[in-house]
């Protein structure tokens, strides 16, 4: 009886322990936003979409250097999340 009752258990905890919910579905999304502060030299922003299955995006952010760096990415639960990153302007 013991054995049942922690094989019980264990399957229960594995059923629920799963990431998969048959009950919950991305939603689709957008969103975006900048901050560019002249007093304390902050320059960056972001903005990413959904459709409920792929998130694409790019965010930059002006480096102490002098360049700007900008990442672009996508991400989905297949690929995982991927990102290319550029930068541009002069290095000082």
């Amino acid at each position: 009886m013991i054995c049942k009752v922690a094989i019980l258990l264990v399957v229960a905890s594995v059923v629920l322990a799963s990431p998969y919910n048959p009950y919950y579905q991305q939603q689709p999304y957008a969103f975006k936003y900048g901050v560019q502060d002249s007093y304390s030299g902050q320059n960056f922003g972001r903005k990413e979409i959904s459709d409920g299955n792929v998130v694409k995006g790019t965010y930059s952010v002006d480096l102490p250097d002098g360049r700007q760096q900008t990442v672009d990415y996508q991400a989905d639960k297949y690929s995982g999340f991927q990102a290319k990153v550029s930068y541009t302007g002069q290095y000082h």
